[in-house]
């Protein structure tokens, strides 16, 4: 990796697909054309929330998203959606019980999908854990 100095520019790349840009980066390149990445940006391209998440799971965050409509509803039905992260502490209880209901029906009462509560409580008990609000 380059190190940055006064004599870095930088490049536009631009992808076209049909007529229609798909991709617009700018790049830093050193004096010899060699991309420069700092270390920051590194990171950022090393969690790709989009290509490694978002784009292989597209059907299953949308049934996340609806349960956690429906759960914000069922909790705080005059109130913007959020997570209220007083309301309840027992995710992994309650991700085995979804997972257990689900063999049994996989749809819960509300009409939404066990597995999709699964993934929520999944999902809570990792942001709890990373953010170490337990």
């Amino acid at each position: 990796m380059s190190k940055n100095n006064d004599k870095n520019s930088y490049v536009h790349n631009v992808t076209f697909k049909d007529g229609v840009i798909t991709n617009s980066e700018f790049q830093e390149v050193d004096s010899d054309g060699e991309c420069v990445i700092s270390e920051k940006a590194q990171a950022r391209k090393n969690t790709p929330v989009f290509s490694g998440v978002l784009k292989y799971f597209p059907n299953a965050l949308k049934e996340v998203a609806k349960a956690s409509k429906v759960g914000n509803d069922q909790h705080h039905p005059d109130k913007p959606l959020h997570w209220d992260m007083s309301k309840s502490r027992d995710e992994y209880d309650a991700l085995v019980r979804h997972l257990i209901d689900h063999t049994i029906d996989p749809m819960d009462d509300d009409d939404v999908l066990h597995l999709a509560k699964v993934a929520w409580r999944a999902l809570a008990g990792l942001e709890r854990y990373l953010t170490n609000k337990l």
